[in-house]
């Protein structure tokens, strides 16, 4: 039984208290029936969907536990069944549950069951999406980088160091789901095979092994593929439905399913109700208008749905990926993922979300749930900066260095128990004599600031390859600081995603060697053990940058807010030792949400990592700033999420 009672009467005052009568009379009818009756399971045997035995369209949006802190699943949930949808699909992170190989995490904002517990007892159906690839704008896709030590790596294809690797986190992970089925009386009534696989189709027998280890492990719901339309001829597996995704309906890929699935029920996996942007772009939308007009057609057409997504959420911390398909070097994601949802990033209602209510409304026999309350939102006095300590004077709090003679790249640095290190930056130092022209050869991934004897010369990323370092008496320490923006998410390039330094550096032609190499990967025991530090410096004395700075945000009474960085350059910012994400000073995105539930009552510790400059005080927003804005479709990017 699914049904957790307190959470239930909790809601049940919540009704009360706002007017929600009719909300709490459907939810209490919703939950008696699905924990009584336990019909037949979602089938694909005609037409249309049915499910336990009676024709089913599926209304559903995309929600990513992962992207939202646990303290707001249910505020999202509620307000997606308001909306008038009934299923919920989320991807399943694999570099998130399993960090350092055979290490495994579950807990608190990876609490996957009980983000299903809290489906089924909301009454939303859900269709799981556990990869182990899942695209999602997410870091190379989900994949977990420590895949990357094996240098003849092959992902999502039947290599065996891929192959050993999915059935260990899969023993894990499908275990914990089974019970949440449908034919266990829980809400997952579908379970998707991979993720667009017809776009990267290396292996024609990989498909095939994803779903043996999903049927082996007690998957028994109907199976699901996804694809874009011009991956459906290659992306299918005997056994599970094609579905399709796409921003603008288009006859050919209807008729395609049609061809290949003759009488079968034709359902859009991702519809996509918005787009992602990248730093140095704009901030994309897809007009409300043109978003209702498909999505009434898809509807028309007695197709099922999913919206993709419903709500974005955030990258939070180093989790967002990057761009490659059609641009000459890749350009990672922002961190915020709004998507311009019907939900947006801190969940407040928009012009799709009130549309699309209007539009789904008549589809449900019974009056949809009342609207729930807004988070409160506020924004806070300006924070000054109180200390800042250099990068260098924090180079001790980072663990042991690594001494190499030629270069190492991130993912086989000998840290984290030997899984190298995944996200961040790394610091190589080296001692030259001379000066002339520094070549990265192309093989900083992804950018790197350059010093000499720790002082600021310059950078070097994939379109600057060469730096001139003038000629001085002596040695001298030259140190590169490079910085993983983010791994490709989507396209035929995840095998080449290794990070740092993947190659030589040369000096004058010559490649640089002897180096000691510090990993700042800027986990929590990091950010905590710097906190409480007493080396900080007062702001008596002149940062020198990099560098952290720390300021104390007093708080009465915790809300939702925006950090805005006006005069800053780059960096990341922690609140109470937790990754809030990556500022750029490009843009587009020009405010960093922070949740709730991050902060506490009384003094929250503030402090950020800032590149090269920054103003001197710390900026809050009751509302976002993402940025000049474009139509994703006069940008021309849009292929795949």
């Amino acid at each position: 039984m699914f049904v957790r009672l307190s959470l239930v009467r909790r809601y049940a005052l919540l009704c009360v208290a706002i007017g929600g009568i009719s909300f709490l009379s459907f939810r209490w009818s919703f939950v008696e029936k699905t924990v009584i009756h336990i019909g037949e399971g979602l089938m694909a045997n005609s037409s249309q969907f049915t499910l336990e035995g009676k024709p089913f369209r599926i209304l559903g949006g995309s929600v990513h536990y992962f992207r939202v802190p646990k303290a707001h699943w249910e505020d999202r949930l509620l307000k997606m069944k308001a909306c008038g949808l009934n299923t919920l699909t989320t991807y399943v992170p694999w570099n998130l549950h399993e960090p350092e190989r055979g290490l495994f995490d579950f807990q608190d904002h990876l609490d996957l069951e009980g983000y299903l517990s809290l489906a089924a007892e909301l009454g939303l159906r859900v269709i799981l999406r556990p990869g182990p690839y899942i695209c999602a704008e997410w870091d190379l896709g989900g994949l977990p980088s420590w895949l990357l030590r094996d240098k003849n790596m092959k992902l999502r294809t039947t290599y065996p160091g891929f192959t050993e690797a999915v059935d260990s986190f899969f023993h894990q992970l499908i275990k914990r789901v089974v019970p949440y089925q449908h034919s266990k009386g829980g809400p997952i009534i579908a379970v998707q095979v991979e993720n667009e696989y017809g776009s990267y189709a290396k292996d024609t027998e990989y498909m095939s092994f994803i779903k043996e280890a999903l049927l082996s492990r007690g998957i028994t719901e109907l199976l699901l593929t996804s694809d874009n339309q011009d991956g459906l001829k290659l992306g299918g597996v005997n056994g599970a439905l094609e579905t399709i995704n796409f921003q603008k309906l288009n006859p050919a890929g209807m008729n395609y399913l049609e061809e290949i699935q003759p009488q079968k029920p034709k359902m859009v996996m991702e519809y996509w109700s918005g787009w992602f942007d990248l730093w140095g772009g704009l901030h994309h939308l897809f007009p409300a208008e043109d978003m209702v007009a498909v999505v009434t057609e898809i509807l028309k057409q007695e197709m099922s749905i999913n919206l993709y997504m419903f709500h974005g959420g955030t990258n939070f911390g180093f989790m967002n990926g990057a761009a490659a398909v059609g641009l000459p070097a890749p350009k990672p994601m922002v961190t915020s993922y709004d998507y311009d949802a019907p939900l947006s990033e801190a969940g407040d209602y928009t012009t799709k979300y009130r549309l699309l209510r209007n539009l789904f409304s008549p589809y449900h026999t019974q009056p949809l749930p009342e609207v729930p309350p807004l988070q409160r939102r506020s924004a806070h006095q300006p924070l000054v900066i109180l200390q800042h300590l250099s990068l260098w004077d924090s180079l001790p709090f980072t663990g042991k260095p690594f001494r190499s003679s030629t270069p190492v790249n991130m993912e086989n640095l000998p840290v984290n128990h030997n899984n190298g290190q995944s996200y961040g930056y790394t610091l190589y130092e080296t001692t030259i004599t001379s000066g002339g022209t520094l070549n990265s050869m192309h093989n900083i991934r992804d950018r790197a600031l350059v010093f000499l004897n720790r002082h600021f010369v310059g950078v070097l990323d994939y379109t600057t390859l060469e730096l001139p370092l003038l000629e001085e008496k002596g040695a001298r320490t030259l140190s590169l600081l490079v910085e993983n923006c983010g791994r490709v998410n989507y396209g035929k390039t995840l095998d080449d995603q290794r990070k740092g330094l993947v190659g030589d550096i040369t000096l004058n032609k010559k490649p640089l060697r002897d180096f000691i190499i510090y990993s700042l990967d800027m986990k929590a025991d990091f950010v905590n053990r710097l906190q409480s530090s007493g080396h900080w410096k007062s702001m008596r004395h002149q940062p020198a940058f990099p560098a952290f700075l720390q300021a104390k945000l007093y708080m009465d009474r915790p809300t939702d807010t925006f950090v805005k960085l006006p005069g800053w350059s780059k960096g990341v910012v922690f609140i109470n030792g937790k990754n809030l994400g990556r500022y750029c000073s490009i843009g587009p995105q020009q405010t960093l949400y922070l949740p709730r539930p991050w902060l506490r009552r009384g003094t929250n510790q503030v402090m950020v990592f800032e590149e090269q400059e920054a103003d001197g005080k710390i900026q809050f927003a009751s509302g976002p700033d993402y940025g000049m804005t474009v139509d994703v479709h006069k940008f021309g990017f849009c292929t795949s999420s």
